[in-house]
C-alpha cells in the first residue's frame, strides 16, 4: 500500500513513522512534511488547504490511502476534493469535520444525541457574553467558536479577562466550568463501527503545575493508571457511538478519527471538545504502544469497511511524551535556532523524537515554530517511561528551549 499523509507537524511525523513501521506500506510519502518526517517519508511540496492540489498529488504518486492531519484542511474540505477523485481519504468531511470547526455545532450534535457536556451558551455580543458569565459562574469558561489551533479557550476567575478574550474571538461560547481531571479518547471510526483507543492525558499549559497561558500542548502519556477501569465501554456507549449515529443520522457521516476531550467531574463524565483529527501531542506516545498495524485501521475508515478489520492491540508498558518549546511560546516563537542532540537522545533505550517546528537551513537543523520537537520515552510502567523521555530531553539543546518537567510525574508517583 502507498500512503500520503497531509501536514508538517509532530503528529504528521508520528503518524507518517507508524505507517513506516507498518509491513503492509511500502512506500509511505508526506506533505509538505518537516526534517523529521523526511526520514521516514518522502516529501512533496503541496498546500495542505489546497483540496485539488492534494488531489492532483495523489494521483501522480498513485497512493492507496491518503492520511489528512491537521484539522484546517478537514474544516476547508480536503477530503471532500480527495476523496471526489476517487482516492480514500482518512479524515472526515467538512460538513463531518464542523464537529471542531464550530463549538457551537459540536454542542448541538450532543445535546441530540444525548451526549453529556456542560451548559453553554453561545454569544455573538459581549452583552451575550456578560449575561452567559452571570448564568454559569466563576471559574469561567469562554471558547471561540471557531478553529484556534488549540488556543481559543480561556479559563479564568478574572472577569475582565473572560470578556477581553470574548471581545477578541467574535463568536464564542460559554460554558459552565467542569471540575475534575481531563482524559483525551481517541476513537476510529467509519461513520458506523467505532473503535476507541486507549486513554491519554495531555497538559495544556506552558509551566509546571498547569501555571501560565494555554499552548497546543506540552505532553501527554498513556495509558492512565489511575482511570475508572470501565472507562473505555462508558465513553464508547455514551459519548462515542451516539455522536457518530447522530452525525450519520443527519447525512454528514463522520469517518476519521473522533477524538473526544473528556473531564471526569464529580457528577460524573462529561465530554468538554471534540476534535476531528489525531490530537497532538498525545498522538506520539499512542502511536508508540499500537501493537497492531495502522494502516489496515486508517483504511478501514476511509472505506466504510472498518467492522471487517481487527480492533487495535496494544503493548504492555507505558509511554510518555515530553514537548520541547522555542524561546517565547506561546506568546511567539523563535525561529532559526541550531538544534542539536536528536541522534543522541534516540541512542538512548526507549526513546525516539518526533520533529514539529523544524527546518533546515545551511545543512544545520534549526527551529521553525512553537513547538519545536516531542522526546518520547516507553518503559515497562510510567515511571519507567518517564525517565527514558527525560533522559532524551536532557541531551536535545537549542538556545531558549523550554519544557515542562512534571509530564506523568504525578501518575507515575501515585
Amino acid at each position: 500500500m502507498k500512503t500520503l499523509v497531509i501536514g508538517s507537524g509532530g503528529r504528521e511525523h508520528a503518524l507518517a513513522r507508524a505507517l513506516a513501521l507498518d509491513p503492509g506500506v511500502t512506500e509511505v510519502h508526506a506533505a509538505p512534511g518537516n526534517p523529521g518526517t523526511a526520514t521516514v517519508a518522502t516529501l512533496h511540496e503541496v498546500d495542505p488547504m489546497d483540496g485539488e492540489a492534494v488531489a492532483a498529488l495523489a494521483l501522480d504518486l498513485e497512493v492507496d490511502l491518503v492520511v489528512v492531519g491537521p484539522e484546517a484542511p478537514l474544516v476547508a474540505g480536503v477530503t471532500d476534493a480527495v476523496t471526489a477523485r476517487g482516492i480514500p481519504v482518512f479524515g472526515p468531511t467538512a460538513a463531518a469535520a464542523r464537529l471542531e470547526g464550530s463549538k457551537a455545532f459540536a454542542k448541538e450534535v450532543m445535546e441530540a444525541a444525548g451526549v453529556p457536556t456542560a451548559r453553554a451558551r453561545l454569544c455573538t455580543t459581549l452583552e451575550e457574553v456578560e449575561a452567559a458569565l452571570d448564568d454559569l459562574g466563576s471559574p469561567y469558561v469562554v471558547k471561540d467558536d471557531g478553529l484556534a489551533a488549540g488556543k481559543g479557550v480561556v479559563v479564568t476567575e478574572d472577569r475582565a479577562a473572560a470578556l477581553e478574550h470574548a471581545g477578541q474571538c467574535g463568536r464564542v461560547v460559554v460554558e459552565e466550568y467542569l471540575d475534575g481531571p481531563e482524559v483525551s479518547l481517541f476513537a476510529i471510526t467509519d461513520g458506523r463501527t467505532v473503535y476507541p483507543l486507549q486513554p491519554a492525558q495531555d497538559f495544556k499549559r506552558i509551566g509546571d503545575g498547569d501555571e501560565g497561558p494555554n499552548t497546543g500542548g506540552m505532553g501527554a502519556y498513556t495509558p492512565l493508571p489511575w482511570a475508572p477501569a470501565d472507562l473505555v465501554e462508558e465513553v464508547l456507549a455514551t459519548v462515542l457511538q451516539p455522536t457518530v449515529d447522530e452525525l450519520a443520522k443527519r447525512g454528514t457521516p463522520f469517518a476519521g478519527l473522533l477524538y473526544a476531550g473528556l473531564a471526569l467531574t464529580a457528577a460524573g463524565t462529561r465530554v468538554v471538545e471534540f476534535n476531528a483529527r489525531f490530537g497532538d501531542p498525545e498522538t506520539q506516545p499512542l502511536l508508540s504502544l499500537l501493537d497492531s498495524p495502522l494502516s489496515p485501521l486508517l483504511l478501514g475508515a476511509a472505506t466504510g469497511t472498518l467492522d471487517e478489520v481487527p480492533p487495535p492491540s496494544w503493548r504492555s508498558g507505558s509511554a510518555v511524551g515530553v514537548v520541547m518549546a522555542s524561546k517565547g511560546y506561546p506568546e511567539s516563537a523563535s525561529r532559526g535556532d541550531v538544534i542539536t542532540g536528536i541522534e543522541d537522545a534516540e541512542a538512548l533505550p526507549g526513546v525516539h523524537v518526533i520533529q514539529a517546528g523544524t527546518a533546515t537551513e545551511g545543512g544545520r537543523l534549526v527551529t521553525a515554530g512553537g513547538r519545536v520537537l516531542a522526546v518520547v520515552g516507553n518503559g515497562p510502567d510510567l515511571a519507567a517511561a518517564r525517565a527514558a523521555a527525560y533522559a532524551g530531553v536532557a541531551v536535545v539543546e537549542f538556545p531558549g528551549a523550554q519544557h515542562r518537567t512534571d509530564i506523568a510525574q504525578a501518575a507515575a508517583s501515585a
